[in-house]
Order: structure tokens, then C-alpha cells, then sequence
């Protein structure tokens, strides 16, 4: 029987593979734009262990490999900033990458307080779009970063908790 997939918080442990499977992952992206000096594959080690000790990075294992990732932080306002979500290649398109951004959504409302959320793409990168405007985002804004790379900032609200909002009424 084949082992699944879990998703978890990542560890400092998983930096290196966090960063190995970023670096494959964002090749893809680099070739799109004709830019591999992006922040993606020039991020160092020590720069993602920083990240994984401020922010909420989740990762998708296979048994004890990381196959997907994701990280997010929250603004002083409440917006949560999701990230750098990666998913290998060859487990791509089997609805992992939308499990990932369900759990830092969920991770950042619940642990940081988020009433928001906000991430960004290159204006070409379809299925990325695709994705997030299947999860409820929506293009709030674009902006010319190169001469070949447009970025869509794109948002949604986060769901309020069960019973927010309703007025009690009192006896």
C-alpha cells in the first residue's frame, strides 16, 4: 500500500529540502519570465531558517520527503501574506497545492489572527491563477515589476468563526 500525503508545520530540519524543492520548482518559473536571478532560486539557507522562525511555513510530506510548501506571516492589519507555494513537480495537479493553501490559510486565522488574505503571481502564470481564483481569490491589482514580469496581487476574506457576527440576544 502506497504512503500519503501529510501536511504539517515545517521544522528547521526541513529547511534544506524546502530549499532543494523550491529551487526545482521555481525553474519552471524562471524559464517563463527569462529571469533565473528571482528571489526564489538566490534565497540561502539561512534566509529560509529565518523564515521558518518568524513564519508559518507548512509542508507536505511523502513518507519522510518534502513534496510541497508554503509559508505566510500576518501584517499589523490583520493580512495575511501567503508565499513561495511549491509543489514537486511530478505531484503536481492532484489537488495538493490547494490542501497546502487551505492549511496556511486555516494555520494563519487561527494561530495569528488573520482576517485576510493576500498573495501574488506573474501575470503569466496561468495555473497558478487558475488555482487561486479556485479558492476564492480575486485580482485586486497589478503591478510591472520588469519589462517582462507583471505581478497580480490577488485577495480574499478570511471565513469568520462560527457564531461571529450573530447577535445574542438576551433574556
Amino acid at each position: 500500500m502506497g504512503t500519503s500525503v501529510t501536511i504539517s508545520a515545517a521544522t528547521d530540519q526541513d529547511a534544506e529540502q524546502i530549499l532543494k524543492l523550491q529551487y526545482l520548482c521555481y525553474q519552471q518559473e524562471a524559464a517563463l519570465y527569462d529571469d533565473y536571478g528571482i528571489e526564489p532560486l538566490t534565497q540561502t539557507l539561512q534566509a529560509l531558517r529565518a523564515e521558518l522562525g518568524e513564519g508559518c511555513v507548512v509542508v507536505a510530506r511523502l513518507g519522510e520527503e518534502v513534496v510541497g510548501a508554503v509559508r505566510g506571516t500576518v501584517d499589523g492589519d490583520g493580512t495575511g501574506r501567503i508565499a513561495k507555494l511549491i509543489v514537486h513537480p511530478r505531484m503536481q495537479r492532484h489537488g495538493l497545492g490547494g490542501r497546502l493553501l487551505d492549511a496556511v490559510e486555516g494555520r494563519l486565522a487561527a494561530e495569528r489572527s488573520a482576517t485576510r488574505y493576500r498573495l501574488v503571481s506573474g501575470h503569466r502564470s496561468e495555473g497558478n491563477l487558475r488555482l487561486y481564483r479556485g479558492h476564492g481569490y480575486v485580482p485586486v491589482g497589478t503591478e510591472q515589476l520588469t519589462p517582462r514580469l507583471n505581478v497580480v496581487t490577488l485577495e480574499k476574506e478570511a471565513p469568520q468563526p462560527a457564531g461571529a457576527g450573530e447577535l445574542v440576544a438576551q433574556a
